[in-house]
């Protein structure tokens, strides 16, 4: 909107919006545009009169106090440019107009209220969701199941697409059916007040709503694909790998997608990065005449001060030679002989494919090595999930043996999420899952399981999903079929995006928080059928360790330190 102008401006943001920007442009970009400054909006920030000022936020009465607050007395700016994340309540609007309404020159809903993680990841931005909807202290479960509908459909909305919306039945809850109720209403209401005036008919998409309890074990398993053993094993936070180079200096790395070796090693499994990375090197090293001795991290500083031209390149690579050392470290000392125990209670058979008929002898030999608690509780949880839930006498044991009397709840509020950790000795519940078979495609004994979500996705495109199981809350227009053929007539429009890919999309959202492996699944999938774009998503990504304090703080009162900031009661804090 102020693009002819040759003026600079001022962008002023929100804690959420100077995450979403900066996913996606870097400020070389919004110098390109005439930003001269980017300001946060929740600061104390110096008047600046004589220029314009653009802020994008989120539609919050925080947000638009702070808005009033730069124009009602004296105004900081010439004027303002507004954008909000998603639709602004309507007493929010009438109390920008009434106060700053003059110095308003443009106001518009983006529709863009949710984090594009990776190029088919997306988070709403909001780990606190968790204790909100499976707490049984949470007072705000409804508010939150809301927030994320009206983020699901900003997803929708940006992909411009107008799906059937499928959820999976639960027999302990009902959050997906109520989620899958909220997005449907709310897309319907959405594309009712279409800019054009014209009712968007649905399109050949489809959305797919499950909890967090229909897969358990992948949360848990220590993976041993690049990007999920990374952030399991390395201390890797906001999404950036802190590590010391040779000479001892602190540096650090963004773990993004720009970083296209990043993007084309993170889903690959460790002993192949492990190869991958020095042949990478090697190729470097010989078109600059580089004497071929071994790889070490102390030989590539040393070309690297003797070569700038390609500084970059192999700074992007000693990165991952780095970050794959240290997985492998870890993978050496720890991980290796728990993997083996893990995959047989995970998948119940050994190497051979012969079944484990006593999970507690796998278990065992864990418990009585010094693993760390956290290892310990992750390989009791696929015990108990392995026998779908243990009686009371046998579960107080191994609290005891893994001393962790004083902390149960790492176990047992896992209850709240539906999963069966007790079980009465005259009554084994069994919820034991059809598998497909995959023994085929294992390439390695310590990587044999696969998340129940990649069976979902592929039934799901190759339209096998039990209608029982998985009712529709509506429906596409057509028999969906994954495979594209049917979406010929109906297609809306072809934008830009619709030219890359032909056929449907499947968008799955996971309420509790998504895996890495799962995250994976969704670009395997994408590969293998190229007629589906499946895009996955939910309130926010989880690490083993992150999900299993989640779970334990299940049963505390939260506090204001971890509760999720609720936007729309901004005043109170």
């Amino acid at each position: 909107d102020c693009r002819k102008s040759e003026v600079w401006k001022i962008l002023i943001l929100d804690a959420f919006t100077t995450k979403l920007l900066s996913s996606c442009c870097k400020m070389s970009d919004l110098m390109s545009e005439k930003i001269t400054i980017v300001e946060n909006l929740d600061k104390n920030r110096e008047p600046v009169p004589e220029m314009n000022a653009i802020y994008f936020m989120s539609p919050t009465a925080k947000c638009v106090d702070a808005l009033i607050g730069d124009f009602k007395s004296k105004p900081k700016y010439k004027a303002a440019y507004v954008y909000f994340t998603d639709y602004l309540p309507d007493d929010l609007f009438n109390n920008m107009k009434m106060y700053c309404g003059k110095y308003i020159r443009v106001c518009k809903e983006l529709n863009m209220s949710f984090m594009p993680q990776e190029a088919q990841v997306f988070t709403c931005d909001n780990p606190g969701a968790f204790w909100s909807i499976y707490s049984p202290k949470s007072q705000d479960k409804k508010k939150t199941l809301e927030k994320l509908a009206d983020q699901l459909v900003s997803v929708c909305a940006t992909l411009d697409e107008y799906p059937g919306v499928r959820y999976k039945k639960d027999s302990n809850l009902d959050n997906a059916k109520t989620l899958a109720e909220l997005v449907d209403n709310k897309l319907a209401r959405y594309y009712e007040l279409d800019d054009s005036g014209k009712k968007k008919e649905k399109t050949q998409a489809q959305v797919l709503i499950l909890e967090r309890d229909f897969d358990p074990i992948s949360p848990i398993l220590h993976e041993l694909t690049y990007q999920a053993m990374a952030y399991d094993l390395v201390d890797i936070q906001n999404d950036t790998y802190n590590y010391k180079s040779k000479d001892g200096a602190e540096k650090q790395a963004l773990l993004n997608e720009d970083d296209m070796l990043w993007v084309k090693l993170r889903h690959r499994h460790i002993a192949e990065v492990s190869a991958e990375i020095p042949k990478l090197v090697k190729e470097i090293s010989a078109s600059k005449k580089q004497p071929d001795g071994k790889i070490t991290i102390s030989n590539l500083a040393q070309m690297m001060k003797k070569m700038p031209s390609f500084r970059r390149q192999l700074t992007e690579k000693t990165v991952h030679l780095q970050l794959a050392e240290d997985c492998m470290q870890c993978y050496s000392n720890n991980v290796e002989k728990l993997c083996k125990a893990e995959q047989d209670l995970a998948v119940g058979s050994d190497v051979e494919g012969v079944k484990v008929k006593d999970p507690m002898r796998t278990l065992l030999p864990v418990l009585l090595h010094q693993y760390s608690t956290y290892d310990k509780i992750r390989a009791v949880l696929l015990y108990i999930f392995s026998v779908s839930g243990t009686t009371d006498e046998n579960l107080s044991k191994l609290i005891q043996h893994v001393k962790i009397e004083d902390e149960r709840d790492f176990i047992l509020n896992w209850k709240e999420l539906g999963v069966p950790i007790i079980t009465s000795p005259t009554f084994f519940f069994s919820r034991k899952t059809v598998r497909r078979d995959r023994s085929q495609e294992e390439k390695y004994n310590l990587s044999r399981w696969t998340p129940v979500i990649k069976d979902v996705i592929e039934d799901a495109v190759e339209n096998k999903l039990d209608i029982k199981e998985w009712p529709h809350q509506s429906e596409s227009p057509a028999v969906w079929n994954g495979s594209g053929a049917v979406s010929a007539r109906q297609k809306h429009k072809a934008s830009a995006q619709d030219e890359r890919r032909s056929g449907s999309r499947l968008i799955i959202f996971i309420l509790g928080g998504i895996s890495f492996s799962e995250m994976r699944c969704a670009y395997e999938v994408t590969q293998s059928v190229k007629s589906c774009e499946v895009i996955i998503g939910s309130s926010h990504i989880l690490t083993p360790k992150s999900l299993l304090d989640n779970i334990k703080a299940l049963s505390k009162e939260v506090t204001l330190k971890n509760k999720p900031f609720y936007k729309n009661v901004s005043n109170r804090q």
